[in-house]
């Protein structure tokens, strides 16, 4: 390694500092010390190590990079300024409502993979970058994932530490920036690199702990990473918060404040007095990629007999496994519940395009965000309940604009024996308060295959809840689903009340419907199959024509659910809305005992009606 290039990356670093600094203080807010521990990594990474095109961000042979570290973006924004990609004056709009240079990065630019700024994500999205390149693109890219020394106390990352190991992605790097201060306090391990080289290394990562501030050490670190074989690399990177202006440098209290225009950034600048306009940045261009155009054929229709008996969780698998043999865009994989999910079936069909996540549901949705970020199509399995431990994964995945499906089995009572701890009961009310989700709930096996199908083309996150029980197929093969739309199942005119249900409740209403019609009490029964966006006009319709009244039946806990979606589409409207749905924490039992002892069954759904008309 030459001298020209050390002092290069020198000026390129202290000039990502006053980036920072000016930015930040201009800003008035930001976390300006963050951005100066990394500078020299950040420097070394873009103006040496990485190839990437400046003129195409989405080149899909471009190294990839995440600032896990979200709030050090300021050092980001210089780094794409000093390549040519960002105008210098642009740096001065950082945090401005009418500026895309957000206080965390987000896609609303398109150099930026994914959001970060919650702490823990970056490398799950990593692992699913470096697997596209590994096991499906077959590309030569590389990904590279700054963190946090602070961040590595969330349990995510070592979901993610150990998915890459057991993967051997020698893609991968992570680049760990110790600069020993967190917000509030010093971090677990403070300085002591060894501490995260030792957690690293116990998960099967070749480890390396250099100076963070030694361009020649850091550029041998990542030849040394680009060199091993067989497992990804760990950086462990020791550093100084702060580093570059004495009265920050190491300080604690200085997190998240920016220095005050005038004196403050004046002093600093001194420090950091930069000698010319400095030399323009030669980087590495990737490898060319010629892509073929690939024809996309519809996916095979459903093919069930009206009564046939499937749980719409088997037709899950045979949608993905249709999805699969005519877009070789979709990818699957699952939390160790595939023989539940039946996400199987499409393991067995194309093993190549599956991924085992085992039990680590945070990794699991981040992972799906990083394939998603390389024009892949993820199907993320599990059951619904253990969604709830990825919902931060699955918040930040709306603001990465990732274009994820979740599909959710055994929701509601109606998984019987195995009990509350199985059964999601609160997973529509996290994913209709995600924005820009739409949300399924489909009631028997064809409408589940069509709207699996409907997914798969819309661009955004997708939640699909499916049911254990075997229920009727209710729907012909030649029936068409959409979103935001319903079904009326049963309507003969003069109906008291309009039943809405969705899932499992469906049968149970058509039940009730049946034995009410015995004793000259019509109701009308409507398949709310949309949950998010919920079909208003169908259900504003339903209601003129059935006296203003709306029953809502759910497998769902009373807030949230479908109930509140139907509230909420027609509350201005003077419509009557009654809700049936689990309201106490269920006890282990059979199906047919639970949906009777919660109220959801034919039965209660009977009575319900009678008290009402």
């Amino acid at each position: 390694m030459t001298s020209d290039l050390i002092e290069f990356l020198a000026d390129k670093a202290k000039r990502l500092r006053v980036h920072s600094i000016i930015s930040t203080a201009e800003a008035g807010s930001g976390h300006p010390t963050s951005c100066l521990s990394a500078a020299d990594l950040v420097a070394a990474l873009f103006f040496h190590v990485m190839r990437y095109d400046p003129q195409n961000a989405k080149h899909p042979n471009n190294d990839r990079f995440i600032l896990s570290k979200g709030h050090a973006a300021p050092v980001l924004y210089a780094a794409w300024t000093e390549a040519g990609i960002l105008a210098p004056d642009e740096l001065l709009s950082l945090r401005r409502l009418d500026s895309d240079l957000e206080g965390h990065p987000t896609p609303r630019l398109k150099w930026v993979e994914m959001a970060t700024g919650s702490l823990g994500q970056g490398l799950s999205a990593g692992v699913g970058m470096a697997l596209n390149a590994q096991r499906l693109d077959h590309l030569d890219y590389r990904t590279y994932v700054l963190m946090g020394d602070g961040e590595t106390a969330e349990g995510g990352v070592w979901e993610a530490a150990a998915l890459a190991a057991h993967y051997k992605l020698d893609n991968l790097a992570a680049i760990v920036d110790v600069n020993r201060l967190g917000q509030s306090q010093a971090t677990m391990h403070g300085a002591d690199g060894s501490a995260y080289a030792r957690k690293f290394g116990g998960f099967g990562w070749h480890t390396i702990v250099i100076d963070g501030h030694n361009p020649q050490q850091i550029v041998e670190a990542f030849d040394q990473a680009r060199n091993t074989k067989g497992r990804p690399t760990a950086i462990v990177a020791l550093t100084k918060k702060g580093k570059g202006v004495s009265f920050l440098e190491d300080k604690e209290g200085w997190h998240g404040k920016p220095l005050k225009k005038g004196e403050e950034v004046e002093k600093a600048l001194g420090e950091l007095a930069l000698e010319g306009e400095g030399r323009p940045a030669v980087i590495s261009k990737p490898t060319p990629v010629s892509r073929p155009v690939v024809e996309r054929a519809p996916i095979a229709p459903p093919d069930y007999k009206l009564g046939d008996l499937v749980a719409t969780r088997e037709a899950y698998g045979a949608a993905l496994t249709k999805l699969g043999a005519v877009n070789p865009a979709v990818v699957a994989m699952d939390g160790d519940t595939k023989n539940s999910t039946f996400a199987e079936k499409f393991l067995k069909a194309y093993p190549e395009r599956f991924f085992e996540g085992f039990i680590a549901e945070q990794n699991l949705v981040g992972l799906a965000i990083g394939l998603s970020k390389c024009g892949k199509v993820p199907f993320v399995s599990t059951f619904g309940a253990f969604f709830g431990r990825a919902m931060d994964h699955l918040r930040m995945g709306a603001i990465s604009m990732a274009n994820i499906k979740c599909a959710g089995s055994h929701c509601g009572v109606s998984i019987g024996e195995d009990g509350p701890s199985q059964m999601a009961l609160e997973d529509l009310a996290w994913f209709r308060a995600i924005p820009n989700t739409v949300v399924f709930y489909p009631c028997d096996a064809v409408s589940t295959e069509r709207l699996v199908a409907i997914a798969a083309a819309h661009e955004g996150m997708v939640y699909i809840r499916t049911s254990r029980p075997k229920n009727a197929v209710l729907y012909s093969n030649e029936d068409g689903f959409e979103i935001g739309g319903s079904k009326t199942l049963r309507s003969s005119g003069n109906e008291r009340l309009t039943v809405v249900a969705a899932g499992v409740t469906v049968s149970e209403a058509l039940k009730a419907c049946d034995a009410l019609s015995h004793e000259g009490i019509a109701v009308r029964v409507l398949d709310a199959y949309s949950v998010k966006p919920v079909d208003a006009n169908g259900l504003l319709e339903a209601a003129a024509e059935t006296r203003n009244t709306l029953l809502v039946v759910e497998e769902h806990y009373f807030e949230g659910g479908l109930g509140d979606a139907v509230l909420n589409a027609v509350a201005n409207a003077g419509v009557r809305v009654f809700k049936m749905a689990v309201q106490e924490i269920p006890r282990s039992g059979k199906p047919e005992e639970l949906l009777e002892r919660y109220g959801l069954s034919a039965n209660c759904i009977v009575k319900k009606v009678k008290e009402l008309v």
